[in-house]
């Protein structure tokens, strides 16, 4: 079956972006896999479905999938590209949409200079709905991995977040410990594993091992997962830059209920045809 779709990164999160709006594409995990591979398909971290409306008060709804073929809840760099596309695709002319996402409905605006802003909503911290296996509420949590004790703070941002704050981040182990983190049996669902240097109270650097990916130059919920982990536990202040290896994002967030804001870049790189196997191994 013959597909169109667009090659977007934001900050080098790499996404292969379908419109299964004008275009009838129902994935699997295993074709989501075959266009994530940088060999044999299109190559990405993500693979992103943009799809109609499922609600009156909503523009559009998107799936997520990762470079295993498994179906997330959320991702960041994702919707600021998710934004772009509908304009740049003609499906919308609205600088802010609605879009309904698993874990919920967010509102990604195009900015007048090009960048994007998306209302991330409320982060998350109770254990049971992270899901973090744990009896304590506490900010600053023990986790053991392997030979390690690691202080973490576990936060959802609509998936599964657990930040550590690491004194050099060029120094950091993320390769050994990163997958170790993510598989965790204390995360039921696997996690996010960030590694947060903080510079000032304003400004941080930050590398993400994400769950089913493997390390990113940018994740958006991570960096989000970082300010609000570095705020909960006073070290940082809003607003704040988040340094990562693809580039740098801004996150806002003013405490309590209030929601995450997200402001950065979402970039085209091209549009292309691909035969889509129907009948691939699971």
């Amino acid at each position: 079956m013959k597909i169109r779709f667009t090659k977007m990164h934001g900050l080098g999160n790499d996404f292969v972006v379908i419109d299964a709006v004008r275009q009838d594409v129902a994935l699997t995990p295993a074709q989501a896999r075959w266009l994530a591979d940088r060999h044999c398909g299109v190559g990405c971290d993500q693979v992103l479905l943009v799809e109609k409306s499922p609600q009156p008060d909503v523009d559009f709804a998107y799936r997520i999938f990762n470079a295993d073929g498994g179906e997330v809840e959320q991702c960041g760099n994702g919707a600021r590209c998710f934004v772009r596309f509908v304009h740049a695709q003609g499906l919308s002319d609205k600088h802010e949409i609605r879009v309904a996402t698993k874990s919920g409905v967010i509102a990604p605006r195009l900015e007048i200079n090009g960048e994007v802003s998306v209302d991330m909503g409320v982060p998350v911290f109770a254990p049971a709905e992270i899901p973090f296996v744990s009896d304590s509420g506490a900010t600053v949590q023990a986790l053991q991995v392997d030979d390690r004790l690691f202080e973490i703070t576990a936060v959802s941002m609509g998936n599964p977040h657990a930040v550590q704050v690491v004194d050099a981040i060029d120094a950091a182990p993320v390769a050994h410990y990163g997958p170790l983190i993510e598989a965790h049996p204390r995360f039921p669902r696997r996690v996010n594993a960030g590694f947060m240097q903080v510079l000032d109270r304003h400004a941080i650097r930050l590398r993400v091992y994400e769950r089913g990916v493997g390390e990113t130059l940018a994740c958006g919920t991570g960096a989000c997962a970082a300010v609000v982990a570095g705020i909960k536990r006073g070290l940082l202040d809003t607003p704040v830059r988040v340094s990562m290896p693809g580039g740098d994002l801004h996150i806002a967030w003013n405490g309590g209920a209030s929601s995450v804001i997200m402001t950065g870049p979402a970039t085209t790189v091209f549009t292309g045809e691909t035969d889509l196997p129907a009948e691939l191994p699971d």
